[in-house]
């Protein structure tokens, strides 16, 4: 009986990365309730607008903190390992980062075109937040936003998946359909996995080549924040 009980202890040690990739990924989508505490606190009755930036705001602080308190061990050291070569680990992510954007843009003019489309759903949906609250969207999509799914897509499946094509396509695939899922409005939508799973596998790379998830984290927030500041001059521009 002892041994079959220490069996089975072996084999849930085995998994126990994928099921804590599982479970935290299940919290990246379900953690959109903890919202509930500030609306039932302050009685708010109209979600949109100016308060639909800062709900999620508010969301993406908590998530940061409960994943710095899973990872804080990991994250400290994967810091000093970035610290330490800062110019060489960004050096060796941007050549991904680069690949990844080009193929980014590429998928994205062939979806625009053949379908006719504005683009993805969840660009769409930043556009309009940026609308609302320019700066804070900022510190949102540009800073908040890239470490936390870089800790969800990259650190958890690279922990879970060892070998380096299975984690790479498995955190692309799944990083893609994250940004995709919550926008479908048509058939053809699904497509826009493609792009975003070009950026996530490139991000993918980085981490893998540097073994640091501080590279990904860097690129993530570049790429984002001069999206973000692109969209604030562009509609500044317009005024």
């Amino acid at each position: 009986m002892k041994d079959m009980i220490k069996d089975d202890f072996k084999k849930i040690g085995k998994y126990k990365n994928i099921i804590k990739l599982i479970g935290i990924v299940l919290m990246f989508i379900y953690i959109e309730y903890i919202k509930l505490i500030p609306i039932i606190l302050f009685n708010i009755k109209e979600i949109a607008g100016p308060i639909a930036v800062i709900l999620d705001a508010f969301k993406n602080v908590i998530l940061i903190l409960i994943l710095f308190f899973i990872y804080r061990k990991d994250i400290l050291k994967e810091w000093d390992i970035f610290r330490a070569n800062m110019v060489d680990n960004v050096d060796a992510g941007v050549k991904y980062w680069f690949v990844g954007l080009l193929c980014m843009v590429i998928s994205n003019l062939v979806i625009n075109l053949v379908f006719k489309t504005n683009g993805a759903g969840n660009e769409q949906a930043v556009q309009e937040y940026i609308s609302y609250m320019p700066w804070m969207m900022l510190i949102n999509a540009g800073i908040l936003g890239p470490f936390i799914e870089e800790i969800v897509f990259r650190k958890t499946f690279k922990d879970a998946f060892k070998k380096k094509w299975l984690f790479v396509l498995l955190s692309a695939l799944v990083f893609g359909g994250m940004h995709v899922i919550g926008n479908l409005n048509n058939w053809y939508d699904v497509l826009y996995i493609i792009p975003y799973g070009c950026l996530g596998g490139a991000f993918a790379l980085a981490y893998n080549e540097t073994d640091t998830v501080f590279t990904s984290i860097t690129l993530h927030t570049i790429h984002n924040c001069v999206l973000v500041m692109s969209a604030i001059l562009t509609a500044f521009i317009m005024i």
